[in-house]
């Protein structure tokens, strides 16, 4: 004979349990608020779906009806958007109460890098900080002086800028984002120049190479390399002279004053630079999908092949590659590659171990949203 149900003995459990639950609950929002104090201090982003995936698996693991499984899913989805929400109402509370952080560009004000800086970090309040060497903005974010550094790393016209490689390899930075600048560069000189009259030009030499067809045509003109483009329509200012000029963005001829005397004068009119936003420590967020990593093959036949192979069988596609020697180690290489994807898909976790199981070198520098707006 069927046993007769108690209604109410039966929502008297439902209530004990749904005690236990509330309780419980209300301890995971306060570790939850412990958390947002940690991200925040350690400048770390609010979601981490690696980690969302691994809560969930373990509370399904936890059940011993395994039919609730799809059930205990959503329940944790739903309870760690609260958390998420939680947590950025915490964040943004202090960062309303706190101070403004710290951001510093290779540069000066008017250079491409800190218009980079300004784009990426609009509608932030930050402290703005120029360095005039690359390596001084690297060392700034590893001492502390500032949290995040913005310098550029390649050129759709002349590539990658090796020095910057380098120093990321070698200070151990994390790539958190990235900035393309559409590049249009100016001549300018002092208000009464002559075009005809230019006897000399300062900018940063990638600024020359990126002129070079312009320059052909003036043989007059000696080109003198200067610490940034910026820098030298700062030092064509402050000399006086009218028969230097510089070559620069139009917001440095606005900046000093100078007068443009030819336009846009870089010979690819799609002239882009690829800049990086660099810190301390590694930041990951759902909507990432570029990766940043430097792998070194073992030094035998076919190596290279091999490695590039384990991205064609996961169908990830390579956006750039650029190799640099390893120093004391004849015709070895370093190879950056950037690449699209999420650390948290599946297929490149696949491709990651099969690096780390058959490189001799292998660091992920970064996992950031690309800016495709303008890239490539």
């Amino acid at each position: 004979m069927t046993e007769k149900l108690d209604l109410e003995a039966i929502r008297r459990e439902i209530d004990e349990a749904d005690g236990i639950l509330i309780n419980a609950f209300e301890r995971r929002l306060d570790a939850v608020l412990k958390v947002a104090e940690y991200k925040k201090a350690n400048n770390l982003p609010v979601r981490d779906r690696a980690r969302e995936l691994k809560v969930i698996e373990k509370a399904q693991g936890r059940l011993q009806n395994k039919a609730y499984a799809p059930a205990a899913a959503d329940l944790m989805e739903s309870i760690m958007a609260i958390a998420r929400n939680l947590e950025e109402e915490q964040l943004q509370s202090a960062a309303a109460a706190g101070p403004d952080f710290d951001v510093g560009c290779f540069g000066v004000e008017g250079s491409y890098s800190h218009k980079a800086m300004e784009e990426y970090f609009a509608g932030k309040n930050i402290n703005r900080h120029y360095y005039g060497v690359f390596e001084d903005v690297v060392k700034a974010v590893k001492n502390g002086e500032i949290r995040y550094g913005v310098l550029p790393v390649e050129n759709s016209s002349t590539g990658g800028i090796t020095e910057v490689y380098d120093l990321l390899r070698h200070y151990g930075c994390s790539i958190t984002g990235e900035k393309c600048v559409k590049i249009e560069h100016n001549l300018m000189a002092l208000p009464g120049a002559a075009l005809s009259g230019i006897t000399e030009v300062y900018s940063h030499p990638q600024g020359f190479a990126q002129c070079k067809e312009f320059f052909a045509e003036y043989p007059q003109m000696k080109l003198v390399p200067y610490y940034s483009t910026s820098k030298s329509a700062e030092a064509v200012k402050e000399s006086g002279n009218l028969h230097l000029a510089a070559v620069a963005g139009k917001q440095a001829a606005e900046l000093y004053g100078l007068q443009i005397l030819a336009a846009n004068i870089n010979y690819n009119g799609n002239n882009t630079t690829r800049f990086i936003i660099i810190a301390n420590q590694p930041e990951h967020s759902a909507d990432a999908d570029k990766i940043t990593l430097v792998i070194a093959v073992k030094h035998e036949p076919g190596s290279l092949y091999r490695v590039l192979g384990y991205f064609y069988h996961s169908g990830l596609n390579l956006t750039n590659l650029e190799s640099r020697p390893i120093e004391g180690k004849s015709w070895e290489y370093f190879f950056h590659i950037d690449l699209m994807g999420n650390l948290a898909d599946t297929n490149v976790q696949e491709t990651v171990r099969m690096l780390k199981e058959n490189c001799a070198y292998f660091k992920i520098l970064g996992n950031y949203r690309s800016d495709m707006k303008q890239e490539r």
